[in-house]
């Protein structure tokens, strides 16, 4: 599936997922298809900034650049991957703004 991902594109947890902290990482069961998921320590923590209410691309992006030593053009693009594959799988909506 192609997305239209940009930096105003808000990003929010459907309610297809369920999902569990499991030490620095969190694993997510998808409703829809009954498979689990698993984010490492990067993932996790983006999940758990949109988990707590919904934010544009831009906001998570600035969370990630402050919390990790990461360049901003690398951020940028494994976070819309990250987006995007989530997407797909039915565990985040995208909403253009």
């Amino acid at each position: 599936m192609i997305h239209k991902i940009s930096d105003l594109s808000v990003i929010s947890v459907t309610k297809e997922a369920v999902h569990c902290d499991v030490e620095d990482e969190v694993v997510i069961l998808g409703l829809k298809d009954g498979v689990y998921y698993g984010l490492n320590p990067v993932g996790a923590f983006i999940w758990n900034i949109i988990i707590q209410e919904p934010k544009t691309v831009a906001e998570i992006r600035d969370a990630v650049l402050e919390e990790y030593d990461v360049s901003e053009e690398v951020c940028e693009k494994d976070l819309v991957e990250l987006i995007a594959e989530l997407s797909d799988k039915g565990l985040v909506e995208v909403e253009e703004n």
